[in-house]
């Protein structure tokens, strides 16, 4: 369990850059509130912003099973993109402003989904949980009804709506409700925006969340309904155990403005037993929320190396509002609202790979404006800094422009994108797992690699070219010195020979053959005990005890001086696939030194 799970499940306060979510332990004083309160006013608002800016956005929609979602439309200003079969977007140079970016993910089927952020300078990972338009009940215009979920959130309605032009409808009308608590884990990806308001007066501030309804209605045809002028509807929003404690008697409540991306407060909510009763003119998300004031901080993180830590998990504990957290992008950086004029406490995490211990603490704040600070992570032994890096082309050799990479470690999953062809992954790992798997995507051609596992090759791991060729199943790369990467997709032959089959060695051997025209590739492995899986050196062809493997036929590699070595990362039965990586030096026969790296990725045939 991470240190501050608990902390997690007890009220969300602020949404970070990164899937992040503030917890509180306490409430604040609230603001005066009334139901008159003035007509918003979203262009003064807007100048809490900041200047125009351009940044890149890289994001996953998926629902509430964690399962992805092709083809949601997503749009960021004038941007406008659809996820692929991952559930993945990338939106480059979108307009945005210093403080504050707005995400909108819509598809049929799904209510109306958005992230907002404050946008980082490197890559702003953005991810967004769509809930489906689930009908929980049926009234008709003119019937005074009221429908409820069966934790007991419910809205009771008078019978008066109207058509998306205004006039007055009549019908059957369809309820889809959905009651987001704050003490879940999931509320934040599924909740709108971020927490972030305009309130009465129109001033910025950030929120602490004791819950969320979402209430839309469809007519007979489908068609969007809302409250007629001058009607009104009852919300009720149950309390989860461990907020009552804290809970206000009245608080704030707050609407979500879905074409200004945060929330505007309208109205106050009464705490009725184990839940707050609110009234309501309209419908959207409501919120009932204790405010605050905010300033903007943004936190880069670096090893003592100087390399810039992605994926990692930054948490900020106020004694007043609880503890937020937030993950680094590829420069290392997150920022978000926190605050103002606190003294914070910093924490800073590998949340799954490396225990629960945190890697730094330090006394932060207070902050009265926007800041920047840099931290940096010391060196421990039980934990490695790693740099990934590697090509990614188009199935016809050219660089990907637009595309993605995923690293996958342990429970960690690393998104970066790719516009030059190139990319690089910093990482801590744990010393214990040094297996790692890469997956590829290319957003103009609609292509992808095969998940590919790897080993580290501490402190840089070059994995070599990954192409995007998902008609091919099969394939086997190298590269010499700064030549041409040599592909081979035909022909490939994979036999696995127990030991007594008849092969030279007393082990069992691994052998893989392609032959392409004059370019032929032939190895030959004498393995350790199954599952086989491990680092191997050249192999010994005059000892038939030794562990190896050899590539020598076909390429010139002779045995003098061969500092090639092989990462076997998986071997599974007939029709699995088989995975290895190498790199290294040796000579050829004329004595002249090369360096060589190559990716297998095959089909088993035995």
């Amino acid at each position: 369990m991470n240190p501050n799970q608990n902390a997690f499940k007890s009220f969300i306060f602020l949404l970070f850059v990164s899937f992040s979510l503030l917890t509180c332990d306490k409430d604040d004083g609230i603001t005066n509130t009334n139901n008159n309160n003035p007509e918003p006013n979203p262009t003064a608002f807007a100048q809490n912003f900041g200047n125009a800016i351009s940044r890149t956005f890289l994001g996953t929609v998926k629902d509430k099973n964690n399962n992805p979602i092709e083809n949601v439309s997503i749009s960021i200003g004038n941007s406008n993109v659809s996820t692929d079969s991952n559930g993945v977007f990338i939106i480059t140079n979108a307009n945005v402003h210093e403080r504050f970016a707005y995400v909108k993910a819509e598809k049929d089927g799904y209510i109306y989904g958005s992230r907002a952020v404050v946008p980082s300078s490197g890559t702003n990972k953005i991810s967004i949980t769509l809930l489906e338009e689930t009908i929980i009940g049926t009234t008709s215009s003119g019937t005074s009804e009221t429908i409820a979920i069966g934790n007991g959130a419910s809205v009771s309605l008078q019978g008066d709506y109207k058509n998306p032009d205004g006039s007055t409808y009549s019908g059957n009308v369809n309820v889809i409700m959905h009651h987001l608590d704050p003490s879940e884990d999931d509320t934040s990806d599924q909740m709108p925006g971020m927490l972030y308001a305009a309130n009465a007066q129109n001033e910025e501030r950030m929120l602490q969340t004791y819950g969320m309804l979402a209430v839309e209605l469809r007519g007979d045809g489908g068609e969007d309904l809302n409250l007629a002028d001058g009607s009104t509807a009852e919300i009720t929003l149950p309390l989860d155990a461990s907020l009552l404690a804290n809970a206000p008697s009245t608080i704030p409540l707050w609407y979500f403005d879905e074409t200004n991306g945060y929330w505007v407060e309208d109205g106050v909510a009464t705490l009725v037993g184990n839940a707050y009763v609110g009234t309501v003119s309209h419908f959207s998300f409501w919120n009932c929320d204790i405010p605050a004031e905010a300033v903007n901080l943004c936190i880069t993180i670096s090893d003592e190396a100087g390399n810039l830590l992605s994926n990692m998990n930054a948490t900020i504990t106020s004694t007043t509002y609880g503890t937020a957290g937030g993950t680094t992008n590829e420069n290392g950086e997150v920022c978000g609202l926190v605050p103002s004029g606190e003294t914070l406490e910093l924490n800073i995490y590998n949340y799954d790979i490396c225990g629960e211990a945190s890697l730094y603490s330090a006394s932060i704040g207070p902050f009265t404006s926007d800041s920047n600070i840099s931290i940096t992570v010391l060196d421990n032994p039980d934990i490695i800094s790693e740099t990934v890096v590697g090509t990614f082309n188009t199935c016809n050799g050219d660089p990907v422009t637009d595309g993605y990479v995923v690293l996958t470690y342990g429970g960690q999953t690393h998104f970066e994108s790719v516009s030059d062809g190139s990319f690089e992954i910093n990482l801590l790992r744990c010393a214990t797992i040094n297996t790692f798997d890469i997956e590829a995507s290319d957003f103009v051609n609609l292509q992808s690699t095969d998940s590919i596992s790897y080993t580290f090759t501490t402190p840089v791991t070059d994995i070599g070219t990954l192409t995007s060729c998902n008609t091919i199943t099969e394939f086997i790369q190298y590269t010499i010195d700064d030549n041409d990467t040599q592909f081979l997709f035909d022909f490939i032959e994979v036999y696995l020979y127990p030991f007594g089959t008849g092969q030279i060695s007393n082990n069992d051997v691994l052998t893989i053959s392609s032959q392409n025209g004059n370019n032929c590739f032939y190895l030959q492995g004498s393995l350790t005990d199954a599952p086989h899986v491990g680092s191997y050196d050249n192999l010994n062809w005059n000892d038939p005890n030794d562990y190896g493997i050899s590539i020598v036929e076909c390429l010139g590699i002779s045995e003098t001086n061969n500092n090639i070595i092989y990462n076997l990362t998986s071997l599974g039965e007939e029709g699995d696939y088989v995975d290895i990586n190498f790199s290294g030096d040796y000579e050829d026969f004329l004595g002249l030194p090369h360096t060589i790296s190559g990716v297998i990725h095959v089909i088993r045939d035995n």
